[in-house]
């Protein structure tokens, strides 16, 4: 028994010496890790407390599920009924578009013209959205811009684009997907290029088109990142990212554009109300982690494998 016992003990301590160059690598990452997202969730207690600046968290009295009582406000339920529109839409959208375009990519054979449609697609990405939402107004402006501009040429009439309500959620959908996809379109492409090669080959034998490869032999092999990424992008169903709406709020949508995240932030920054952001917080945070589990349960049900 001690010989056995013994074992697994010198197998980590031969593991931790000869790869310890490895563990110092990644230590940086552990340590960022459990400062900013493990000691933060000490926090959580705020949604159960009075919480004041001056009297500090532990200070604060506890009131047990007092601030959980935004089940019954409308304006809650309002920017949830927002939030699940817009996610919605954009899932829809922005989903499949990095699947089809890393499967164009993937047929183009002119390895420099690959490399520029790659790097075009990709370099929005590093642009923040506070200039992204400024290239929208300034394009979508309704005396200025290049869109109505090019209206009134072909002899339409120009459209108020940013101050009606009806186009917001367009604008934010497609404003994403060009900021995103070529981005997204990496991963998908990386899993193309793990296909074996002769698959392809054998496919072009037995007379398979294009067509036919792709949707019996790339399709296939891409579904289990495809299923993985479905999975990490079901929280996103509820925040569509302040980050993202908020450049473009104006008074005019505000019908449509107060969504979760940007009420969470009134609430906790301009109107100092920390419990009850606190709380919803937690609420679609644990409504994010059944999420999670639900659809990792149901792609595994359908034959693909899952986060675990």
């Amino acid at each position: 028994m001690k010989r056995s016992g013994s074992t697994p003990k010198r197998k980590m301590n031969y593991m931790v010496k000869v790869y310890s160059w490895n563990y110092l690598f990644i230590l940086p990452g552990v340590i960022l890790l459990f400062l900013f997202a493990y000691i933060p969730m000490f926090g959580v207690q705020i949604a159960f407390k009075d919480y004041k600046i001056y009297t500090g968290i532990w200070q604060s009295p506890w009131v047990g599920f007092k601030h959980f009582s935004f089940f019954s406000d409308s304006y809650f339920w309002f920017t949830v009924r927002n939030t699940i529109i817009l996610t919605l839409y954009r899932t829809v959208i922005n989903f499949p578009a990095p699947i089809i375009l890393a499967l164009m990519i993937n047929e183009v054979r002119n390895e420099k013209f690959k490399r520029v449609i790659q790097s075009t697609t990709y370099l929005p990405h590093f642009i923040s959205w506070v200039v992204v939402a400024y290239m929208f107004n300034s394009m979508l402006a309704l005396d200025t811009g290049v869109v109505n501009n090019l209206r009134q040429l072909l002899g339409g009439q120009q459209v108020n684009f940013m101050g009606e309500v009806k186009y917001f959620r367009s604008i934010i959908v497609f404003s994403g997907l060009w900021k995103s996809v070529g981005w997204s379109t990496i991963i998908y492409l990386a899993a193309l290029s793990a296909i074996d090669p002769q698959q392809h080959e054998a496919a072009i034998i037995d007379g398979a088109n294009r067509l036919a490869r792709i949707w019996y032999i790339n399709i296939p092999g891409i579904m289990p990142t495809i299923a993985i990424i479905l999975i990490l992008s079901m929280p996103s169903i509820l925040s569509a990212g302040y980050e993202q709406i908020l450049p473009f709020v104006n008074p005019t949508n505000m019908e449509v554009s107060c969504v979760l995240d940007i009420y969470l932030i009134r609430l906790g920054l301009t109107q100092a109300q920390y419990s009850v952001a606190s709380a919803i917080g937690l609420v679609t945070a644990l409504l994010s982690l059944f999420l999670i589990l639900g659809s990792n349960y149901a792609v595994k049900k359908m034959g693909q494998g899952g986060l675990w």
